[in-house]
């Protein structure tokens, strides 16, 4: 509540007009759900960082030259798709090795939300070019990653839980231009220069229109900073926070439509009708990395019909219960739990994660903040040392971004 406002007499209703100003102004003036959107960010970012160390080994096997899906067959099948790759620019190993590189120090700095606006847009070509390089090793996880690189560039994720709102809260005000942004912002010029000379071996080209744009935009929104800081940059923290929420808002209904697809199509199968559709990927030795707790379970065909029915269930009704807050808030600690299960019984751990920070969206608020009182205490008592205000500080405020050029 704004306490410089008048407050309104009870029992007095709200006229639609004034109802919908507010609504307006809410969408435009505010980045909506930055706690989950940072959630988001920090999932997606762990996700295929981790994903990544772990095949660090099989890096080559997977989407480098020693693959079984050859560079030619993939030149040839990225000819046809118009799938977006910097990998097709060229055949060396030492080309690969940076790529790999990038794509792991991107998601390492995006996690921690350093520059998340430049590390996002890394991200995103990390993740497509490797993906795309060998379309044919990856999962259901994947193509949530896939989707949600995109979704992140367009959200600024870095609101809060990150470095980025960490130099904010810490930069005094009026403070001088960072010299980090332009230098930053210089070289994924640079970058930007070679993807366009390459613009033939590079899949998909708007992608690339996607990326000048972000480069661009940053850009403008720099020099708007220095020289115009007034309406101008009030105009740009409008477009940006109605950018940002309506590409929560899609993500919101990705994920909803991830659930409805899902389970309209297992209601049209035989086996979750009957429910022993769980029974048969127990039984695989490749989904099977505990064996003995696979065979127990397999073994309790009750247990297996409840989590077939229950899973069906829960996929078809999750999106009709978000304007139930109560309902919605089961449904998703149900879906949760569901793919913790996936990944300790079937051994897909990406695939879960990915899933899961996918419902994170959406979690309750009042959650997250609990959630995030909780780990600052915890924090209090590995450092008794820090200082008391320091301690006790609170999230970054919802105020404009400084005036940085990337970040």
């Amino acid at each position: 509540m704004n306490p410089h406002s008048a407050p309104r007499p009870a029992g007095r209703k709200e006229s639609p007009d004034r109802r919908l100003a507010r609504a307006v102004q809410r969408c435009t003036g505010t980045v909506l759900g930055p706690y989950q959107s940072a959630v988001v960010r920090i999932g997606f970012a762990a996700t295929w960082l981790f994903f990544l160390l772990r095949e660090f080994p099989h890096r080559h096997e997977l989407y480098g030259p020693e693959g079984p899906w050859g560079w030619h067959m993939a030149r040839q099948l990225i000819a046809d798709n118009h799938s977006f790759t910097v990998l097709m620019w060229t055949d060396s190993v030492l080309w690969f090795e940076v790529v790999y590189a990038v794509a792991v120090l991107s998601s390492a700095l995006l996690l921690v939300g350093w520059r998340t606006r430049a590390t996002s847009a890394l991200f995103m070509v990390g993740v497509l070019s490797l993906q795309n390089r060998s379309v044919f090793m990856g999962d259901g996880g994947d193509n949530v990653i896939h989707l949600m690189a995109i979704y992140l560039v367009l959200t600024r994720c870095g609101h809060v839980w990150s470095l980025d709102a960490r130099r904010r809260a810490r930069r005094p005000a009026g403070a001088g231009a960072d010299p980090v942004g332009p230098a930053l912002w210089a070289v994924l010029g640079l970058g930007l220069v070679a993807v366009l000379l390459f613009r033939d071996r590079s899949g998909e080209p708007w992608i690339v229109v996607l990326l000048w744009l972000l480069w661009l935009a940053q850009g403008a929104w720099w020099l708007v900073c220095r020289i115009a800081p007034g309406q101008p940059r009030v105009l740009l923290d409008v477009l940006a926070n109605l950018l940002h929420n309506a590409t929560l808002a899609v993500i919101m209904a990705e994920v909803c439509l991830i659930y409805a697809t899902a389970g309209w199509y297992k209601i049209q199968g035989s086996r979750w009708q009957d429910g022993t559709a769980l029974y048969y990927p127990l039984k695989l030795d490749y989904f099977s990395p505990w064996p003995a707790l696979s065979g127990l379970l397999a073994g309790a065909s009750l247990v297996v019909m409840a989590i077939s029915y229950g899973t069906v269930i829960v996929q078809v009704a999750f999106p009709f219960t978000l304007f139930n807050r109560r309902v919605k808030n089961v449904l998703l600690a149900a879906m949760m739990l569901e793919h913790a299960g996936i990944a300790l019984l079937l051994g897909l751990p990406f695939f879960s994660l990915a899933m899961i920070t996918a419902d994170a969206v959406f979690l309750p608020t009042a959650f997250l903040l609990w959630l995030e009182g909780r780990v600052r205490r915890a924090g209090r008592r590995l450092r008794p040392g820090r200082a008391a205000g320091a301690a006790e500080q609170g999230p970054a405020p919802d105020v404009p971004a400084p005036r940085t050029l990337v970040g």
